[in-house]
């Protein structure tokens, strides 16, 4: 069954893109993490135009965070404290990357931009997760060896601005949250993500927050920061196709249920080790078409056909 998207001006199969959220609104719940990472790239490998892909797929992450943050609630897995200074970073950093965007956009630049920023930032954080995923399973195997901390103090943990976080237990400087939620905003705005493949490693093993808690309080922030970003998306750059939002964000409503209810039975470097390939996976798929279909990047001539 087709149907016409009027932003990104082209039919596509209804159930193919209900599937689609269903499967990412699984992985929000899974892993508490917006989706986008993989989503924006299933988008643009089914023809979305990458500018549309990211803008659109904001709404769609907005659904299923509200989703898989509710059933977290329910089991006091959430900080608000916490979330609402990573929340402050975010309106910060997207309104920043919305700027940006629009800039890159004007200069024709934007759609390079999209997939090398995948590509780098994926195989970054994909291999650091999996690298620490493996020693964390490894040092568990050992007889008699002892689990070493999520965390080191550095001189990052000396910050002024020193906030209790009673939820989280930890005493930390607010300038740490605050900054990875900037971060986290200026990509939900060039890349299209949720940033909770940023955030969540950043607040396991930067801030140091238990497992149980991070999830939650990063699907929280996720919520707010994407809907303030689709809006701007919307009201500045008019890439947000809402036919297509509102496909994805049936599935993902669904799928995030059903995900949160499998993330509960899984061991926290379970889930780690998961996310880490899944991040990879999408890296390479990216990667080779940068590789194989050159012509999309640059074409080389010699002036005057000589």
């Amino acid at each position: 069954m087709q149907i016409y998207l009027p932003i990104a001006e082209l039919s596509v199969n209804i159930f193919l893109f209900l599937g689609m959220g269903a499967g990412v609104g699984f992985l929000s719940g899974l892993f508490g993490v917006g989706g986008g990472f993989l989503m924006t790239p299933l988008l643009i490998f089914a023809g979305i135009p990458p500018a549309v892909a990211v803008a659109t797929e904001a709404n769609q992450i907005v659904a299923s965070s509200v989703s898989g943050a509710l059933a977290h609630w329910r089991r006091g897995n959430v900080d608000i404290k916490m979330g609402i200074v990573l929340l402050i970073g975010g309106i910060i950093g997207s309104t920043l990357g919305v700027w940006v965007f629009g800039l890159l956009q004007g200069l024709g630049q934007i759609d390079l931009v999209i997939r090398l920023s995948y590509v780098v930032f994926l195989g970054i954080i994909g291999g650091l997760m999996l690298v620490e995923s493996l020693k964390a399973i490894s040092r568990q195997r050992k007889p008699g060896g002892k689990r070493r901390k999520l965390h080191q103090h550095n001189w990052l943990h000396g910050l002024p601005l020193k906030m209790r976080f009673r939820r989280s237990k930890l005493y930390i400087s607010a300038l740490l949250p605050l900054g990875i939620g900037i971060l986290v905003g200026i990509l939900a705005a060039i890349m299209g993500v949720g940033g909770g493949f940023i955030m969540v490693p950043a607040m396991i093993y930067l801030l140091g927050m238990p497992t149980a808690m991070v999830v939650g309080t990063s699907l929280f922030q996720i919520i707010f920061v994407t809907a303030f970003t689709t809006m701007l998306h919307a009201t500045t750059n008019y890439t947000v196709d809402m036919v297509l939002a509102v496909l994805l964000l049936i599935g993902g409503v669904i799928g995030a249920q059903f995900g949160t209810m499998i993330g509960a039975k899984l061991k926290a470097e379970q889930l780690r080790i998961l996310l880490a390939l899944m991040v990879l996976l999408v890296c390479a798929k990216l990667a080779m078409d940068l590789i194989v279909e050159p012509a999309e990047l640059f074409s080389l001539g010699v002036a005057g056909g000589h």
